[in-house]
């Protein structure tokens, strides 16, 4: 997916490259879409749209956080397996 780039005041592309750098660094995070303006006292306003983030499933079990159970030893296994699992009806 491109990045898409709105910069109607005509800002430096090196600023506006080195900005979005900076912030995908910041946020670790990719940038989807990269607005600039310049503002009257001569800075620069920026609006950042991101890319989504992708994920599978998230369980919580017995306090941890956990995308995968291949990991976890048979006690923690069984108690994933014990559970009652709810439906989300329409």
């Amino acid at each position: 997916m491109n990045m898409e780039i709105y910069n109607p005041d005509n800002l430096p592309e090196e600023f506006i490259n080195a900005e979005i750098a900076q912030v995908e660094k910041e946020k670790n995070r990719k940038v989807r879409r990269a607005e600039f303006y310049r503002q009257d006292d001569d800075t620069a306003r920026e609006v950042f749209h991101w890319q989504p983030v992708g994920f599978q499933r998230i369980r919580r079990i017995t306090g941890y956080l956990v995308g995968t159970l291949d990991r976890f030893n048979d006690a923690k296994r069984a108690e994933e397996h014990d559970r009652v699992h709810h439906s989300v009806g329409a």
